[in-house]
């Protein structure tokens, strides 16, 4: 397989992870309808930034040693749990402000940055989809560390067109949302959601 059919293979097996439901795309979405664009692409670059460090990991051989160290597996892993359980806690118990909304609206694009970048880099299970697949797509002769940042990239890319949609989704929805009790709402239910993926990261070995 040359470059280019590597590349089109990769984008086709990523694109299917990424319209996937899953974490990414909840908190996407409940930035966005709660808090807004800018917040929401704070989020939306900082797991991008996580993708390409784990490219960049999976390109330097460092990866390897999560997928074949399990101490090292187990404290990615318990660290993200910790993370996840923490966070959607915050959104289910966090109080009102005095507007009715939760206090947790008040998320700059900073801040949406580092929650972004930290749930990405705290799951484990990122790094080893890219020790197992990357392999499977740099063809023979072509240089590891490139062709890692080539793929990553191209993961990165998909990321973002999926954004712009769910931004894009979310910012029609918000005018029907205004209500306080149904933005309460989504947010105890963005937060049910997180805690589920960091249980079943938990018991997921």
């Amino acid at each position: 397989m040359d470059i280019a059919g590597s590349v089109l293979s990769f984008a086709a097996v990523v694109a299917l992870l990424t319209l996937t439901p899953g974490l990414d795309t909840a908190l996407i979405l409940r930035t966005s309808l709660l808090a807004g664009r800018r917040p929401a692409w704070g989020v939306t670059l900082g797991i991008q930034l996580g993708t390409l460090i784990w490219g960049v990991l999976t390109a330097a051989g460092l990866s390897a040693l999560l997928a074949a160290s399990e101490t090292a597996y187990q404290v990615l892993r318990w660290a993200g749990v910790a993370y996840l359980v923490w966070m959607g806690l915050r959104m289910i118990l966090t109080r009102a402000d005095a507007h009715g909304l939760p206090e947790q609206q008040a998320v700059g694009f900073g801040k949406g940055f580092g929650r972004g970048l930290m749930t990405n880099l705290l799951n484990p299970k990122v790094g080893v989809f890219y020790v197992a697949m990357l392999p499977q797509f740099i063809p023979e002769g072509a240089p590891h560390a490139v062709m890692g940042l080539l793929l990553a990239g191209v993961h990165v890319v998909e990321g973002l067109l999926w954004s712009v949609a769910l931004i894009w989704f979310a910012s029609l929805m918000s005018g029907f949302l205004r209500s306080p009790r149904v933005r309460r709402f989504l947010d105890r239910l963005t937060g049910v959601v997180i805690v589920g993926f960091g249980v079943r990261l938990a018991f997921t070995d």
